[in-house]
């Protein structure tokens, strides 16, 4: 299980361009990392509005936006354009980056149990250290959550 002031592990995967994204490209810059079930369904939707709505306030705190889900690359442009998310979108539908995050894991609604991801945020430093973690993110106000959350850090 990962924990703040960890090493943020390593990973690639293609975004909703088909283009290829790597952890290591992000060095030296600010990472909101946010995995999320899937795209277009009610609570992911919210969540991802949130952060586009509040993304000049993340890019002005020095952050970069990325999030993550089993759907895969179509499906993730098809988000992308609906609700015209400025920002990049990994698909994972080998569940690999998940695993690596500790995010896919057993899960439980009306009693049935499934494998499924838990709704995470990361907040990873220049450095590729995790220094805040977020189990249950304020859907709503999950882009205001993050930077207050990195002023108290910073402060």
């Amino acid at each position: 299980m990962l924990k703040e002031g960890d090493k943020a592990p390593a990973f690639s995967g293609k975004d909703q361009n088909g283009k290829k994204i790597n952890l290591a490209d992000l060095k030296g810059k600010k990472l909101v990392l946010f995995f999320y079930p899937e795209d277009d369904t009610p609570t992911c939707t919210i969540q991802a509005c949130n952060l586009r709505d509040n993304y000049s306030l993340l890019k002005g705190e020095g952050f970069e936006v990325l999030g993550v889900s089993p759907d895969d690359e179509k499906k993730h442009k098809k988000f992308e354009q609906k609700f015209s998310l400025p920002f990049t979108l990994v698909a994972d539908p080998g569940h690999k980056i998940l695993k690596k995050y500790g995010v896919w894991g057993e899960k439980q609604l009306f009693g049935n149990h499934y494998m499924g991801v838990h709704r995470t945020t990361f907040i990873i430093d220049e450095k590729g250290i995790i220094r805040k973690i977020f189990y249950r993110p304020k859907n709503k106000a999950h882009a205001e959550e993050i930077v207050k959350a990195w002023k108290e850090l910073v402060s």
